[in-house]
C-alpha cells in the first residue's frame, strides 16, 4: 500500500477503544483529528510520548480529537494505559490490519537507530516505569506514523517517522488542534 499523502482520505478506522466504546473515523467528519499509529502497549517511547501529551493537554483546543492506535489486544492495552488517564481516545488494532492498510513500516534498523539516538528519552521512559515488555522483533520494529486529518476528512499532514523516537512536535499538534 502506498503511503498516505496530503489530500488523501482519512483512514477508514473502526476499532475498539480502551474506554469500551468503538472509535469510528467516519463519525469524525467536521472535526480535526490527530491520529498516531504507535507501536505496542508497553513501548517506552510511545508511553513517554503519551505522558508528555497528557501533561500539555490543557494547551490543546477544547474540541481536540486525538486517537492513538496500538498493535495490542484491547484488554492488555486498557491495563497498560490506565496510568496515563489520557483525555483522548486510545484504540487497539490487534490484527495489525490498519497498520498495514496505512503503510506503517517495520524496520529493525530504524528501531535500533531510534534507541541509539534517543538514550535520554529511553532513560526518562524507564525511570517512569515504561519498560518494553515484549521480545517480539515484529512489534519492536514498528515505526510510528503521525497523521493530521482536517475537518473535511482529508489528510492535512502525514509524518512517517524516521525511527521509533521521531514524531511531529507537540507544539505542531497543538497548533493544528487550534486550526493554525
Amino acid at each position: 500500500m502506498p503511503r498516505l499523502t496530503v489530500g488523501d482520505n482519512a483512514p477508514n478506522l473502526s476499532l475498539p477503544a480502551i474506554d469500551g466504546t468503538t472509535f469510528k473515523m467516519s463519525d469524525m467528519k467536521g472535526k480535526r483529528v490527530i491520529l498516531t499509529f504507535f507501536r505496542f502497549s508497553s513501548c517506552p517511547f510511545c508511553n513517554i510520548r503519551i505522558n508528555r501529551i497528557v501533561k500539555r493537554w490543557n494547551e490543546f483546543a477544547d474540541d481536540t480529537v486525538m486517537v492513538g492506535v496500538f498493535n495490542a489486544k484491547a484488554g492488555e492495552l486498557t491495563k497498560r494505559m490506565k496510568k496515563h488517564n489520557a483525555p483522548f481516545t486510545i484504540v487497539a488494532d490487534e490484527s495489525y490490519e490498519h497498520f498495514e492498510k496505512n503503510s506503517v513500516v517495520k524496520s529493525f534498523g530504524k528501531f535500533l537507530w531510534g534507541a541509539l539516538r534517543s538514550p535520554l528519552t529511553f532513560m526518562q521512559a524507564t525511570l517512569k516505569g515504561y519498560f518494553p515488555l515484549t521480545l517480539s522483533i515484529a512489534k519492536l520494529s514498528i515505526i510510528p506514523v503521525d497523521l493530521l486529518i482536517d475537518a473535511d476528512g482529508k489528510v492535512a499532514k502525514a509524518h512517517y517517522c524516521k525511527d521509533t523516537a521521531d514524531h511531529l512536535s507537540i507544539d505542531e499538534l497543538i497548533a493544528f488542534s487550534k486550526g493554525q
